[in-house]
């Protein structure tokens, strides 16, 4: 088995706090290209691997797929329809072929499934993980909250946009801060909503009241036998349960992708100044 730890990189998610919270912009020489996104990508995420890991990982970046949110979208029309497409917003998307290029050039793995969100790919490849090697660490590294439901004890969230101490997720950190436990994380949005999804939950509830509701690890399946579902708010989540159940469902990752590659168990090579893959993919 690989002791070598496993990070897998949400690609969209990198490259969107790259552009947009990056402390400088970053031109082409002739200032007629922005390369702000591009640049940060690889160093924020060369920034990560060497405060974060004491031994080098093996980095599998992961992006969304073109129609990867199709499916999910037949079944809610509403899923993610907030998510506006305008100038601004196609910074990062732009972006990702020359992102695509750079991991290529430099031998670093990669993944991008047309009909697949990266969710989806990330929680398949923590599953097979923790079926072929149960002891290895595995690493998201991401802002995305939806991938605390796949927190174990050997799966952490990485988050660096956080404060020190307060960037690596486990299922303490899930417990302490949201009072539920990973399990449970579809379940708490279902009821409370998740505006990055378009998912509103029930009127009325919020997270302070679904986290109440689901106390002491109950399941959503058992909450209408649980005699909790009192009061009006009782009646609001009784008169949207099927409607909770498709949010569930939305929020839920799947984990029977197939895969086009596999983790290797040996540890990447090293990430390339930034500078360097700017330079390296001719874009200076």
């Amino acid at each position: 088995m690989s002791a070598v730890p496993l990070l897998l990189v949400d690609g969209h998610n990198l490259l969107w706090r790259g552009a947009f919270g990056f402390p400088a912009a970053i031109y082409s020489r002739d200032k007629t290209r922005e390369l702000t996104a591009e640049f940060a990508f690889f160093a924020l995420l060369r920034v990560a691997i060497r405060e974060e890991f004491s031994a080098p990982p093996e980095v599998l970046v992961v992006f969304d797929g073109q129609h990867g949110a199709a499916e999910r979208q037949t079944t809610d029309g509403d899923y993610k329809a907030n998510r506006v497409v305008d100038e601004a917003a196609l910074k990062p998307i732009r972006a990702i072929p020359h992102v695509q290029d750079a991991l290529t050039a430099y031998d670093l793995a990669w993944i991008e499934i047309d009909t697949a969100e990266a969710d989806d790919v990330i929680a398949t490849l923590v599953a097979t993980t923790g079926r072929d090697e149960p002891e290895r660490p595995v690493w998201i590294m991401s802002g995305d909250r939806d991938f605390y439901q796949l927190v174990t004890d050997n799966v952490l969230v990485l988050n660096t946009g956080m404060n020190r101490g307060r960037r690596h997720i486990g299922p303490a950190e899930v417990l302490a801060r949201h009072e539920v436990t990973p399990p449970q994380w579809p379940d708490f949005c279902a009821l409370k909503g998740d505006a990055s999804d378009n998912i509103p939950g029930v009127k009325g509830i919020g997270a302070r009241t679904a986290a109440k509701l689901l106390q002491g690890g109950l399941a959503l399946d058992q909450l209408p036998d649980s005699g909790r579902l009192t009061g009006a708010k009782g009646t609001a989540v009784t008169n949207a349960w099927d409607q909770i159940l498709s949010w569930r469902d939305l929020i839920r990752m799947r984990v029977d992708l197939d895969l086009p590659l596999l983790p290797t168990g040996r540890p990447s090579r090293s990430l390339p100044k930034p500078a360097e893959v700017i330079d390296k993919l001719g874009l200076w």
